[in-house]
Order: structure tokens, then C-alpha cells, then sequence
């Protein structure tokens, strides 16, 4: 636990979680520059098991339990996530204090460095895609059902050299975590948000406190983004009606937009076969309402029938 002239913050080692926590350290540094912000890596499940598919080894805070532990336990003060990664339920005694503004939600295409063709639609009949997130997969098999999908997991420089060496066409991964590595030059096309649906909260960092930590929730506090939580409220309100999680293909799009919460989302197969998409819109302030109303729908419309198979498949 630190003293009152310190912060600790716990991150996951990656070099995207590293970045992710440094901006998050830089601007706290900016409001509270009397504060020594001290950053503590903490190792998580999901990196001590990198070559299995995360469908495969559960998901229920696979990448944020291990930081919960510590913040429960007083060994750091603060944790960053990136909110994909949490689960819709926050353990008793925590609460996400901050949901940052958030990076582009898109999904993007990286074509292999040496294939002629730049964009998915061009890839040849037969092609092969390589992703780790069963939501991709469903939705790139809807698009194009001729095509392999390769399984990949590791950090975006372990993907990249995995491209080179193999004979797969390209890889879909988040544009945020690229954007933020600096190595958008490796993006070839980018995939639209509203047809192609990213993952709950893509593209937003969340702070994690201790809920009673009247010292620290004050200064965390003012880099809430009133918009993007309005936003991911609404997705992970969805998310958590559905219970879903890495195992299950879902994806859903919140935004707000001239002062409306609109949210699309999609239930798959793991085949990409059969699907159920709608949307719904409404006033911000009720996001969480709309997202479940929308997960009902989208229960009633056949959804319910997709899971039970994909939960039968997975027990």
C-alpha cells in the first residue's frame, strides 16, 4: 500500500498494457503533479497461457483477476484494463472509477507483406484469415464462407512475425491497440464498426479502485469520459443479460451521437451461419436499459436457441 504522497498503479506486462498505463500515469501526473505515480507489473492467467485459444481456457477475468487480487489485497492503488477484457460483474469492494475517451472502436485488416491485395475482399476463394476472437470469426464467415480461419494469440509483434512466416493471407485485430503502438502503417483496410461489429467496450481503457478509497477515487475520477461510459454502459448491460463472454461470438457498437445512444449487436454461431442483429436507440442517461432491452430482443429473435447450442458445445 503506498503513503499519501503516492500512487501505484498495476498493469499487465504486455507492451500494450504497458503503453495504455503510462498514458494513464502521464495524465494523472498532469492533474496531480505533487504525486509520485509509481507503475507495478503484475503477471495475469491470460498471458501465462499464450498457446491456447482463449475460447478454450474460460474467460471469466482471464487478464484482470490477478490485478483485482492486488487492488483487494492494497498492494497497488489503481488498475488499468483494457475494458474488453473485464468481466460485466466487478468483484465486491472495486468499482471502475474511470472509463477513458475512448480510440477508435474498428476492427482492421493487415494483408500479408507479401500478397498483392490490400482489402479482405479481395482476398482469393479459399483464402486464410487469422484471429483469436470467436466474434470475428463469426462475422468474417458471414462475409465470406469460403474462407480458413487460423487460430492466433500474442502481443502485436508475435502476430506480425507470425504473418510473415506463415502462408495465411492476412489477420483482423483492434485498431485501437495498433493505433496506440504507433504501427498503423501495417493497417491495409479498416473494417466499419456498424457492419462490422467490434467487441464490448473495444477501444476503452477502465480504472479500477478499491470502491471505499476516499483518497484515490478523487483523483481518478476526472478522467471519466461522461460519453464513452454512456457507451460501453449500454454494451456491457447487453453483454451480461446475454452472459457472454471470449466463448461466445458476440459483438455490439454503442455510441452516442447528437445527444442519442444508438447500439447495434449481433449474436453468431461459431460457423457464421446464423446470426441475429438489431439495434436500438434512445437517451443516453439509459443506456443500461436500452442494452438490455436490446439483449431481449435479440434472445427472442433466436438468439437463445444460438447460445444454448454454443454453451452445449463448450460443456
Amino acid at each position: 500500500m503506498s503513503d499519501q504522497s503516492t500512487m501505484i498503479i498495476g498493469t499487465r506486462g504486455s507492451e500494450l498494457a504497458l503503453w495504455q498505463t503510462r498514458w494513464v500515469q502521464q495524465q494523472l501526473t498532469k492533474l496531480h503533479p505533487s504525486i509520485r505515480i509509481e507503475l507495478k507489473v503484475i503477471k495475469t492467467q491470460g498471458d501465462k497461457m499464450l498457446d491456447a485459444p482463449l475460447s478454450k481456457i474460460g474467460d471469466k477475468g482471464l487478464f484482470t483477476k490477478e490485478l483485482e487480487r492486488a487492488l483487494l489485497d492494497r498492494r497497488i492503488d489503481v488498475a488499468v484494463h483494457s475494458l474488453k477484457d473485464m468481466p460485466t460483474h466487478t468483484e465486491d469492494g472495486l468499482i471502475i472509477t474511470a472509463i477513458c475517451e475512448r480510440e477508435d472502436v474498428s476492427d482492421v485488416f493487415i494483408a500479408h507483406p507479401n500478397k498483392k491485395y490490400r482489402g479482405l475482399a479481395n482476398v482469393p476463394k479459399n483464402g486464410t484469415i487469422a484471429t483469436g476472437s470467436l466474434r470475428r470469426r463469426c462475422q468474417l464467415l458471414q462475409m465470406r464462407p469460403d474462407l480458413t480461419i487460423a487460430e492466433i494469440r500474442g502481443n502485436l509483434g508475435t502476430r506480425v512475425e507470425k504473418l510473415k512466416v506463415s502462408n495465411w493471407d492476412g489477420m483482423l485485430l483492434a485498431k485501437a491497440g495498433i493505433t496506440r503502438l504507433g504501427r498503423s502503417e501495417l493497417i491495409t483496410e479498416v473494417l466499419s464498426p456498424t457492419s462490422f461489429l467490434p467487441a464490448v467496450g473495444q477501444g476503452a481503457l477502465a480504472i479500477e479502485t478499491r470502491s471505499s478509497d476516499e483518497r484515490i477515487l478523487p483523483l481518478v475520477h476526472p478522467l471519466d469520459h461522461i460519453l464513452t461510459r454512456q457507451a460501453t454502459q449500454g454494451e456491457r448491460a447487453l453483454l451480461r443479460r446475454l452472459e457472454g463472454g471470449c466463448q461466445i461470438p458476440i459483438g455490439a457498437y454503442g455510441r452516442v451521437e447528437n445527444g442519442t445512444f444508438r447500439l447495434d449487436a449481433i449474436i453468431g454461431s461459431l460457423d457464421g451461419k446464423r446470426s441475429v442483429r438489431s439495434s436500438i436507440q434512445g437517451s443516453p442517461d439509459k443506456s443500461e436499459q436500452l442494452g438490455v432491452s436490446l439483449a431481449e430482443k435479440l434472445l427472442s429473435d433466436g438468439g437463445e436457441t444460438i447460445l444454448d447450442e454454443i454453451r452445449q458445445e463448450n460443456a
